[in-house]
């Protein structure tokens, strides 16, 4: 489904179990700035299983975030982002602790170009389902 006709507070709470905290402005305007295109996956009580946006670069695309509750669920999510843009190169970034997602992008013969590290200021990480974070949101914004 177009991420666009999904119930706002859904994605939103499904989005704040995947980020260290709640990001209902933010979102808001990611969904629906130009050059983005997002999709989700629900099940039959439409509740969010999964959801991923795709937006332009400087060249191709970028996918980014996509949280999904297992790997079926975000390799049709990202097919889908991906279907509109066949033969441009896109990238996403991945957080390596999640094996499903490395194996993901290994299975489709994607390649590393730079990695990087979260750090924390506390002692203890903020607990996150990395099992489900097959895409980080962006580096880009700090």
């Amino acid at each position: 489904m177009v991420i666009r006709n999904v119930r706002f507070s859904d994605l939103v709470e499904y989005d704040a179990a995947h980020f260290p905290s709640r990001r209902e402005r933010f979102l808001r305007c990611w969904i629906a700035e130009e050059g983005h295109f997002g999709l989700a996956r629900l099940d039959d009580d439409g509740s969010v299983l999964g959801y991923g946006v795709r937006r332009t670069c400087h060249t191709g695309y970028k996918i980014g975030p996509l949280f999904a509750r297992d790997r079926a669920t975000a390799e049709l999510i990202l097919e889908g982002l991906i279907a509109g843009i066949r033969g441009e190169p896109f990238s996403i970034d991945i957080p390596v602790p999640n094996t499903a997602a490395v194996r993901l992008v290994e299975d489709r013969e994607m390649l590393p170009v730079f990695s990087t590290a979260r750090l924390y200021s506390t002692k203890e990480p903020v607990p996150l389902p990395l099992e489900e974070i097959f895409g980080v949101t962006t580096f880009e914004l700090g």
